[in-house]
């Protein structure tokens, strides 16, 4: 919602207003109103959001013709209130979405404070019934005689309010700050210790997906989008065949199996050579490496800088999506923005596409494992001065650095293997189910997301520099090579740039950026300023709005499923239900919103979106 919706506000202090939305109709067109209303409550319930009667309201008319005014309301129970806040909220109105933020800490404040008065209520029941006087219990809880009179000898029938001392909502308002990617600082109030487990946790800031170390990040997840010959219309209404298919083909979720389970060479020969090798065992066509950066492979790869651990976890999970943020997606182009580059993309409105994104599985995390111990036993020194130990770091040029390089550059190699297995068997998925050929089936491009890499880029100091940095254009100012860390981040070399395929060379390199499942990805191109702003980069997604913890106290799995099916004609599925709500629509960023940043920047242009029709996860 925006401007139509009340922001959050205060009804009676501590008691939130129900938020509604009204408009003004004429006579003749009230029973529209009235069906428009009712298509809205409908549409909020599958949200799992309860809403008022709609209310109608004589008005004075205006001087032409008689009106009346309908209001609908979101009932103001806390538990909804959260649902309506965090799930729908005013996504049109970045000083509602701020104050909305504020609403949702407030309730969870408010009923963490309850459940501690409820707590005590218990409490103090208890030692009464044990024959404990009223004047030792006031003392063993500091609570005052009223609540002490209703709590334990009152006989209260509905759940305490929270202490006179707790703020109203403006005051509360008014002592908290949001921050500009809308998250609010709070306190700690215990840490337990829950033993100790060997867990994935893709997705969010933890050791198992930054994987830092020398200021780079071996996860090197990445991209790919594999075009077919067809459009939405021959895969409607066969949208169940097809994820079913995929999702028994496809191997998905923790720990091991894979598309292909190979020998020990064939993990040492992956990790030198990349993309090459899948070419040579008939995993890929030659024009599947002319459509990957770097052609799908990091010549700077060192094999024997991968510990044996390493290898053994890879060996096989090759071919496989893993779990958490990773998924393979069939999606439609809805939209076009710039026809020329899409022609030359080779979309077009309603061809199907498949969005595959994952990365190196669990031969990156061990790479990860094995150069952090080292770097904290090499460069003790350096972390501790260091704000944080996940930004372990072996300086450049030192032996421990140049041996991470080399393995990280490695594991990227595996990551790009494992993508193209996936799409191998994608390939073959869709020959059975559509008869299609794999040569009627393109890849559109492979780009890295979370990678590092030596690239040569000009550095400012000079007044050519300078200058090209204020026009977008490229300068005169000295070239350089540099380690270029894209954390969150993907490439977004523009047109011209020798490291863009020949095919892209006029228009400049795909870029694509996932979004939720419910609000489709974007497929861009190097923007011209792309270079001089950011050395050729944009960012790499939408990002989270909350944890993984947070979304599955939010969202119910198979909800979250039907809803999908049900309103969007998105199909999910996945190894759990608790994997789906960790990815539901409503725990990410507006993409819409990154997306049109980065045009407006020029860092990366638009060149089509893309909405979902089924996903298969871990």
């Amino acid at each position: 919602f925006g401007a139509e919706m009340n922001e959050p506000s205060a009804q009676h202090d501590k008691n939130l207003y129900c938020p509604k939305v009204s408009q003004t109709r004429t006579a003749e067109t009230v029973k529209d109103g009235f069906q428009f209303y009712d298509d809205l409550r409908e549409f909020l319930t599958g949200f799992g959001i309860e809403t008022n009667e709609v209310e109608r309201f004589e008005t004075d008319s205006n001087s032409e013709q008689e009106t009346v005014r309908l209001r609908l309301g979101v009932t103001n129970d806390s538990e909804n209130l959260l649902r309506f806040f965090s799930r729908i909220g005013y996504r049109y109105d970045r000083e509602k979405q701020r104050r909305s933020v504020k609403a949702i800490q407030y309730l969870r404040t408010k009923e963490r404070e309850i459940e501690r008065r409820e707590a005590i209520e218990s409490e103090a029941q208890t030692l009464a019934d044990g024959g404990s006087s009223a004047e030792s219990i006031k003392a063993e809880f500091d609570i005052n005689d009223r609540f002490m009179e209703r709590s334990v000898w009152g006989g209260r029938d509905s759940r305490p309010r929270p202490d006179e001392d707790f703020p109203g909502f403006e005051e509360f308002c008014e002592a908290v700050e949001v921050a500009d990617d809308h998250t609010i600082l709070d306190e700690v109030v215990a840490i337990r210790r829950a033993g100790r487990k060997e867990v994935y946790d893709i997705g969010v800031s933890h050791e198992a997906h930054n994987f830092v170390a020398n200021g780079f990040v071996v996860s090197n997840c990445g991209v790919r989008m594999l075009k077919t010959p067809l459009t939405y219309d021959d895969v409607e209404g066969r949208e169940e065949e097809l994820v079913d298919a995929l999702f028994a083909n496809i191997p998905s979720g923790l720990g091991g199996g894979g598309v292909y389970e190979g020998t020990k060479a064939d993990v040492d020969a992956i990790l030198e050579r990349g993309m090459e090798w899948a070419l040579e065992n008939d995993f890929a066509l030659p024009a599947d490496l002319e459509h990957c950066e770097d052609e799908g492979v990091r010549h700077d790869a060192d094999p024997s800088r991968v510990s044996q651990k390493a290898k053994d976890r890879g060996k096989n999970q090759t071919g496989s999506l893993g779990s958490g943020n990773h998924f393979l997606e069939v999606q439609r182009v809805t939209d076009v923005y710039r026809e020329d580059v899409a022609e030359q993309f080779g979309l077009a409105p309603d061809r199907i596409v498949v969005l595959i994104h994952c990365g190196s599985r669990g031969l990156g995390h061990q790479v990860c494992t094995d150069y952090l111990r080292d770097i904290e036993q090499a460069h003790a020194g350096l972390l501790d001065r260091l704000p944080d130990r996940e930004l372990a770091a072996a300086p450049a040029g030192s032996q421990l650095a140049e041996d991470y390089y080399g393995a990280m550059c490695a594991a990227i190699n595996f990551a790009w293997v494992n993508r193209q297995l996936i799409m191998h068997r994608t390939r073959e998925v869709f020959g059975k189910v559509f008869d299609v050929s794999v040569a009627e089936m393109d890849l559109l491009y492979d780009v890295a997301h979370n990678i590092a890499k030596k690239e040569a880029h000009e550095v400012e100091g000079s007044e050519a520099s300078e200058t090209s940095r204020a026009t977008g254009e490229a300068g005169d100012g000295e070239e350089r090579e540099l380690f270029v860390h894209r954390k969150g981040a993907t490439r977004a070399f523009p047109a011209g740039r020798p490291e863009v395929p020949p095919a892209y060379q006029d228009v400049g390199q795909p870029i694509l950026i996932p979004g939720s499942m419910g609000a489709g990805s974007y497929v861009l191109r190097g923007g011209e300023r792309s270079l001089s702003e950011t050395f050729g980069s944009t960012a790499h997604g939408a990002g989270r709005l909350m944890s993984r913890t947070q979304a599955k106290q939010e969202f119910w799995g198979g909800d979250v499923r039907d809803d999908l099916r049900e309103q969007d004609h998105v199909y999910v599925k996945a190894q759990s239900g608790a994997t789906v709500a960790e990815e539901a629509p409503g725990v990410y960023k507006d993409v819409d919103e990154v997306v049109r940043v980065s045009d407006a920047l020029g860092i990366g242009d638009r060149v089509a979106r893309t909405f979902p029709v089924c996903t298969i996860k871990g």
